[in-house]
């Protein structure tokens, strides 16, 4: 596809799915999400894909890992309260290095929540919502045609990294619909797990004295050459159980480095007319539209004032955030929650800046007149 096509959020990221080798999914239908699953019931078969549907999302993220084991690229969305269910699942991923694109299009909470409305309520879920020690790597899109391209780069980086990826969208940007100009898939570099260069019998899926951090993962033509064991437990080279301290702690912080010690190339953010700002706001997903729109009205009116956006929200940029802290002695945090961002980035500045906040949980977008008035607030 590289011609012009009306599509919404989630049919976008189907279609970047589809784009980015994703082969398997596997889901349970939940608002406001529903529209990937019923876009790819029929593109997966078009393409010699494997659609799944299960009874519960416990079942969908199991199957999703299990593909992943098998040497597919998998995938499978939800919303919040789905999400709370797969966390299992995205520990089990984490523990077994296993690639995996989880996307979840946020909606009210807790519980049950506001099921068709907007929020970014999942922002510490995706976190934090597995246990035990971990690193995850999260993507927020602002606009339709990001949610194309970070749903391949989320692929990309899931396959390059042996880990879980998460894409958070919401039910704004889920359900927008637009002309997007998708572009050609040759424009891309589409990464594949590196393939064991070793004979069978000398593989092993932890094999990180011989690999280095990342090792080798069979895909799909070679998993059954490759015959290998893989488990939820503690691990050592060979993906046999371990309880030798010094292996699990080894592998622990192994296993949260390969990210941290490759940020650079993990993390991606926009600066909005900072330069000559005098004012600050941080804002991410469909939200920074809203503050990008707030910003050129307040500049109109000669304040100047710029934007911050992250667009990979884990890790989290503190070290842009701590610079731009140095530079701005107040700064305005605005998400669609009660503050879940905010404590990061009050974390980041260390404080060196006066934060101010516009949050809101009403099930409603947060709109450019609010944060445009508290712009005019704080810069007086």
């Amino acid at each position: 596809m590289s011609n012009v096509e009306i599509l919404n959020g989630n049919e976008l990221v189907a279609e970047a799915a589809i784009a980015a080798g994703c082969r398997f999914y596997s889901g349970y239908p939940i608002t406001p999400s529903s529209e990937i699953p019923e876009h790819l019931s029929k593109r997966m078969p078009e393409v010699g894909g494997i659609f799944m549907q299960f009874e519960d999302e416990i079942a969908s993220v199991i199957a999703a890992v299990g593909a992943s084991y098998a040497g597919y690229k998998p995938m499978t969305a939800t919303s919040g309260p789905g999400l709370s269910l797969k966390q299992e699942g995205l520990g089990l991923a984490c523990m077994m290095e296993l690639p995996l694109v989880i996307v979840d299009v946020m909606r009210g909470g807790p519980s049950t929540g506001l099921p068709t409305r907007v929020s970014q309520s999942d922002y510490m879920q995706a976190r934090w919502g597995t246990h035990g020690d971990h690193m995850i790597i999260a993507l927020a899109p602002s606009t339709l045609i990001e949610t194309y391209t970070e749903t391949i780069r989320a692929f990309n980086l899931a396959e390059k990294y042996r880990t879980p990826v998460l894409l958070l969208t919401d039910a704004v940007l889920a359900h927008l619909h637009g002309r997007v100009e998708i572009p050609d898939i040759s424009n891309f570099e589409i990464i594949e797990r590196i393939q064991p260069s070793v004979p069978p019998e000398q593989y092993y899926p932890y094999d990180v004295e011989r690999f280095g951090d990342i090792p080798p993962l069979p895909n799909k033509e070679n998993w059954r050459k490759y015959k290998f064991h893989m488990t939820g437990l503690n691990k050592d080279k060979t993906g046999f159980p371990t309880v030798d301290s010094k292996k699990v702690e080894d592998d622990e912080e192994r296993m949260i480095n390969k990210i941290m010690n490759n940020v650079k190339d993990i993390e991606s953010f926009e600066y909005y007319k900072v330069d000559d700002a005098d004012l600050l706001v941080v804002a991410y997903g469909t939200n920074a539209t809203a503050a990008r729109v707030a910003i050129d009205e307040a500049r109109s009116k000669g304040i100047k004032v710029g934007m911050f956006r992250p667009v990979t929200v884990w890790p989290f940029p503190e070290t842009q955030v701590f610079d731009l802290s140095k530079k701005f002695k107040k700064i305005i945090v605005t998400e669609i929650n009660l503050g879940q961002m905010l404590y990061e980035v009050q974390r980041a500045v260390k404080g060196n800046s006066e934060i101010s906040t516009v949050l809101q949980a009403a099930g409603v977008p947060i709109r450019p007149q609010q944060i445009l008035a508290k712009i005019e607030e704080v810069s007086k």
